[in-house]
């Protein structure tokens, strides 16, 4: 079995920015004492820079545990803010992180009126359809900036005109747009009162930050009980969030020296050996409207899972889908939301292409890929590609 490269998840200087909050600069920054009011220094340092990355205020960004609570507290938290009256509908793409999915279902079961609108065959959600759903009752329209698990670019400028002109309220989760493509939430706000949502990547497993006006940060604290200030939001002492901060510097850096060019590069190069070496191969998304770090391709008479595992074996680490609903049974929403039959959306994996990953890297893949989905292929016998 050939040796795995180590993680790469972690930036060094990311680390670097959070390991002496785990050492002698541990403390709690609820707390008045020197310490904390250290602890609570570093962190208000670090939401001035996510602030500055997306262009908000610093006061309207708030440390969750993870992407999924921020999507559901902006949720929650926006629909728990409207004033009596007829706007009670909530509008979702069919193509939502589960994370907005599962949470607008939750809200529907509380009376709450559900939309789920459909995207086109390449991904994306047509903005005048969107639009033919709005209406006077409707009070919040989620659609996310770039799909997780295909890259496509949703047109959420245009939505958000259309989301504003209704007077409904606008969320976008942002979590695969932030350090591909430069994010600014002021043309997605539509107006000063409006919620705008944007999630911003942090170390992995410790959290997310979610942009949210005063006014749905204190509605939503009558949800979620805690002490005063952004806490409410996320009842917990401070998480320490230095992280986010140097995480939001590395993004700028990145977004200014041309690394998310390089990395769409490597992935279109990577799409492009596939689809010459690997028979009866075919792109799911949009072959323009796309960041070119995500390659989602279907091995048209394969099973998704099996490539995967060989790959694994191989060194190589691919997904079939979310991470987030990995264990969910079934083919991908997304895949099966653009209209593949669940054959070909079981046949379909999904490579995504990092920083850290090299040319040498994208040659290896282009080399070992093939002959693992050959050899799939003859295993899987003729009835299986008969019905492919």
């Amino acid at each position: 079995m050939p040796t795995r490269p180590p993680p790469r998840a972690v930036a060094p200087e990311v680390l670097a920015a959070m390991l002496p909050y785990f050492g002698d600069a541990f403390g709690n920054a609820s707390s008045v004492h020197a310490r904390g009011e250290a602890a609570r220094e570093a962190i208000e340092a670090a939401r001035l820079e996510v602030a500055r990355l997306i262009g908000a205020q610093s006061e309207e960004i708030v440390f969750t545990a993870s992407g999924s609570e921020a999507n559901n507290l902006a949720l929650q938290g926006a629909l728990a803010a409207l004033p009596e009256g007829p706007r009670r509908r909530l509008v979702v793409s069919a193509v939502e992180h589960p994370s907005v999915l599962a949470t607008a279902r939750y809200l529907e079961s509380r009376g709450f009126p559900l939309t789920v609108v459909p995207v086109r065959a390449n991904g994306a959600v047509d903005p005048e359809a969107l639009a033919e759903q709005l209406g006077p009752d409707v009070a919040l329209v989620s659609v996310m900036a770039v799909n997780n698990e295909t890259g496509v670019i949703q047109p959420v400028e245009e939505i958000g005109q259309s989301v504003h002109e209704c007077g409904a309220l606008f969320h976008v989760d942002a979590v695969q747009a932030i350090a591909r493509l430069r994010v600014s939430v002021e043309p997605l706000a539509g107006r000063p009162a409006e919620p705008r949502g944007a999630q911003v990547p942090r170390t992995p497993g410790c959290g997310r930050a979610v942009r949210a006006p005063a006014h749905e940060r204190d509605s939503a604290g009558a949800r979620r009980h805690a002490g005063a200030g952004a806490a409410r939001l996320a009842p917990r002492t401070f998480p320490r969030s230095s992280d986010s901060g140097a995480a939001a510097i590395r993004a700028r850096t990145a977004l200014d020296t041309g690394v998310p060019e390089a990395i769409a590069a490597r992935g279109e190069r990577l799409l492009a050996l596939l689809l010459s070496r690997v028979p009866d191969t075919r792109l799911n998304g949009d072959l323009n409207q796309r960041v070119g770090g995500i390659v989602n391709v279907c091995f048209t008479g394969v099973d998704g899972e099996a490539v995967l595992h060989e790959l694994d074996r191989a060194g190589v680490e691919v997904s079939t889908g979310s991470a987030c609903s990995a264990a969910e049974p079934g083919p991908s929403h997304v895949l099966l939301a653009m209209g593949l039959e669940p054959e070909a959306a079981h046949a379909s994996v999904r490579f995504s292409i990092g920083e850290g990953t090299t040319d040498e890297d994208v040659d290896r893949i282009g080399e070992i890929t093939p002959p693992i989905v050959e050899r799939l292929r003859s295993l899987a016998g003729p009835a299986m590609e008969q019905s492919a």
